[in-house]
Formats: structure tokens, C-alpha cells, sequence
């Protein structure tokens, strides 16, 4: 009687223990979490920018991408993580740049504005097609800088400038 008592206590602590071995598996912490969703972020260049916290498993992605497929690819690079629970996506799409419109002066008034312009410079010529200011003839140095920046101030298409600089 006493060894199978002996047995039946030794057989309930193997089995006391394994059960509380085996059921309480450490789950990753927040910061062991954080660090490998970062390190997975930074590996990937689109992502490289992208910040993350995480709170009991949550992560919460926040920061710019280019496009769809960045963010996208943040979001399950997060969520591949273990210990990762959900993702939280805040991540926004940067929006395309709006260049303005070049503006080029029509051929007319900028013919006249040019020669208003060349007048004051004696053995300077200029013809204008499609917007393009062709130039010819010679100029002092001094004066050349000038010239080019009242004739880039018209806005043409572009001024190709041929002249001979003289002293």
C-alpha cells in the first residue's frame, strides 16, 4: 500500500508538472515582437521607412509609402512576425507631385518682346521659331548676362544662343 501510494503521488507530480510545463509556453514579448517586425521592415527597401509599436501583440504600422504594393508588403512582412496577433495598417499612400505646366510665350508677342529687348544691344540679332530664340551676331561679356536673363524672363521654349563674344 505504501508503494502504490508512493507511486500514485510521484505519477500526479510528473503529470502536475508536465502539464504546467507544457501549458504555460512563454509567449514573445512586446519588445522581442517590435524588434523582429523592425528588422523585417528595414531588410526591405520600400519598407525601410515604416515604423511600428506593438501593445499585447497588436502591431500598429504607421509612416509613408509610395504606393499600394509597399504598404501592402509592410503589412504582411508585420504579420509573418511570431507573437504577432493583428496589424493595424496606418501606413499612408504619398501623394504624386503636381508639376505646373511650363508656361512658353506664342511666337508673336514674344517676337516683339525680343526685339524690344535685343535693340538696346548693338550687333545682336534674333529670330524666334516655335518659341525658340535663336541668337546672333556679337556682344560685349559684360553685356551677355544681361541680355540672357531679360530674354529668359519672356519664357521661351529656349534660347539658343550663337553669338561671339567680343572685348
Amino acid at each position: 500500500m505504501k508503494i502504490s501510494n508512493l507511486s500514485r503521488s510521484l505519477l500526479f507530480i510528473i503529470a502536475f508538472a508536465s502539464i504546467t510545463l507544457f501549458s504555460c509556453k512563454s509567449k514573445p514579448k512586446d519588445a522581442d515582437i517590435q524588434a523582429a517586425v523592425t528588422t523585417k521592415l528595414s531588410a526591405n527597401t520600400l519598407t525601410a521607412s515604416i515604423s511600428s509599436t506593438v501593445n499585447e501583440g497588436v502591431v500598429t504600422l504607421s509612416g509613408e509609402c509610395s504606393d499600394d504594393n509597399c504598404k501592402a508588403a509592410a503589412e504582411e512582412s508585420a504579420k509573418s512576425v511570431e507573437g504577432v496577433k493583428q496589424v493595424i495598417n496606418h501606413i499612408s499612400i504619398a501623394p504624386v507631385p503636381i508639376t505646373a505646366p511650363v508656361e512658353i510665350s506664342a511666337d508673336e508677342p514674344l517676337r516683339t518682346a525680343v526685339n524690344e529687348t535685343v535693340k538696346a544691344y548693338k550687333g545682336v540679332t534674333a529670330t524666334i521659331d516655335n518659341g525658340i530664340i535663336t541668337l546672333e551676331g556679337n556682344i560685349k561679356r559684360d553685356e551677355l548676362q544681361k541680355l540672357m536673363m531679360r530674354l529668359n524672363s519672356l519664357k521661351p521654349r529656349k534660347v539658343e544662343n550663337h553669338l561671339v563674344i567680343i572685348k
